[in-house]
């Protein structure tokens, strides 16, 4: 068996034996990808390699733009942008039945859009919601469900931190720009999805529904959250004409969310220390997670794996649906155990090249494995967004996991939709020509 073999070998049974022992992600990663390049010495000093490829991993510029959306979403959680959203979102659908499920989808999609975190979004959201909605008669399982699913939306919908690292992990074949107006069709066709299931559930259960809510008071909410609506148009929009990047967007966002914050009178400047820890905590994790990602998703491209799949996918299924199917499959699987921005920097390398041979746009794929991975972090072992919905709700895993499951199922149709009709995706990137 040659070294080669030996070293892949190596690789994944220490990566996927160190997470069977609960080991972090990151140090799994890393352990794991410095064991595999030790077996290389003959070829490469191991140690000295694996900290060239983290540090120059988090060397670029576009990747400053994650520090700074973290930052924003942080200040938007504080500073009350959350609590104007859901009253507007009340005064659209409350009426109907099951109205503040709705509500908890609308209001999910807004925040995490704005705020361009799903963590944020289930936390601010969900510590709202689940009261509210437990006095007007639904099952705290239930509305953690709606929170967990819906907060996944703010993913796809720009701006998204995860949209910025599959720019990056896709070499520059799909720029920030077109992923932020391609993932604006997706994330909304999942929030309606959502919504259509809940419907369902509200008229054969009888959900209560609210009063419904006069034009004034539906333009009187809309004014009070305009400005924290128009940051989307700001940060999008400017990046889609060309007036700014990704990265200066992402520190528009924060000077726009600070002032927001301090006018609405929600935070004050004493309140900014907090916010700034927090936000260097979670910048920290997720930087350690892109550089040992990087080195390992290095080791990919020096071993040659993404050839060898790519060339066995192709040979093996034949089939342009088969192999979409199982690429879709294969990242559900890693979905589960993996977080959202290693598995991207780790398996972007090893699947664009099949998928860009069968004729999927980059773009469209970024879409997909990300719908993917949102599926991922609402399921255990290692679903964030679902320990976080649980914790907020006050509800433990294992009674959410009944209710979550149709709305999972809800989550995997509209996945495929959105694979196999890619139009939903690159309509926008074709009319803004990016």
């Amino acid at each position: 068996m040659s070294i080669e073999i030996i070293s892949i070998l190596v690789l994944f049974i220490s990566f996927f034996g160190l997470l069977l022992l609960n080991v972090p992600v990151a140090y799994s990663i890393g352990i794991s990808t410095t064991l595999s390049l030790l077996l290389n010495i003959d070829k490469m000093p191991g140690i000295t390699t694996i900290a060239q490829r983290m540090t120059t991993g988090i060397d670029s510029f576009a990747l400053l733009a994650i520090p700074f959306f973290i930052l924003a979403g942080e200040i938007m959680k504080q500073g009350g942008i959350a609590n104007r959203l859901i009253n507007f979102a009340k005064s659209l659908v409350a009426s109907l039945p099951g109205g503040l499920a709705y509500v908890n989808v609308l209001a999910s999609m807004l925040f995490g859009a704005i705020s361009g975190s799903a963590l944020a979004a289930a936390s601010a959201i969900g510590s709202i919601m689940t009261d509210r909605m437990e006095e007007e008669g639904y099952p705290r399982t239930f509305s953690a469900s709606v929170n967990i699913t819906a907060s996944t939306t703010g993913l796809l919908i720009p701006p998204s931190n995860i949209l910025i690292v599959y720019a990056l992990a896709s070499g520059g074949t799909a720029s920030v720009a077109a992923l932020f107006v391609a993932g604006y069709f997706p994330g909304i066709l999942l929030g309606f999805a959502i919504m259509g299931y809940i419907a369902f559930v509200s008229i054969s259960k009888g959900f209560s529904k609210g009063e419904r809510a006069t034009l004034l008071e539906v333009w009187t909410y809309f004014r009070k959250a305009f400005f924290s609506l128009m940051l989307l148009v700001v940060v999008v929009g400017g990046i889609v004409v060309g007036i700014f990047t990704a990265t200066e967007a992402s520190v528009i966002a924060v000077l726009y969310a600070a002032v927001l914050s301090l006018l609405y009178g929600d935070m004050g400047t004493k309140d900014f220390p907090k916010v700034l820890l927090s936000s260097a905590k979670t910048t920290a994790v997720v930087m350690f997670l892109i550089c040992t990602s990087m080195a390992m998703s290095w080791l990919f491209s020096f071993e040659g794996i993404p050839e060898m799949i790519s060339s066995f996918l192709l040979e093996q299924l034949n089939n342009k649906v088969a192999i979409f199917l199982a690429i879709n499959f294969v990242l559900l699987i890693i979905g589960t155990f993996m977080d959202m921005t290693p598995a991207v920097l780790i398996f972007t390398p090893i699947f664009l090249p099949v998928v860009t041979t069968l004729g999927m746009d980059p773009v469209h794929f970024g879409i997909v494995i990300v719908l993917n991975l949102c599926i991922g972090v609402c399921t255990p072992p290692v679903g964030t967004l679902l320990f976080v919905g649980s914790g907020v709700a006050k509800v433990s895993v294992t009674e959410v996991i009944r209710p979550l499951l149709a709305f999972l199922a809800i989550m995997v149709i509209v996945l495929m939709i959105i694979s196999f009709i890619p139009q939903i995706s690159m309509f926008l990137p074709g009319v803004f020509d990016l």
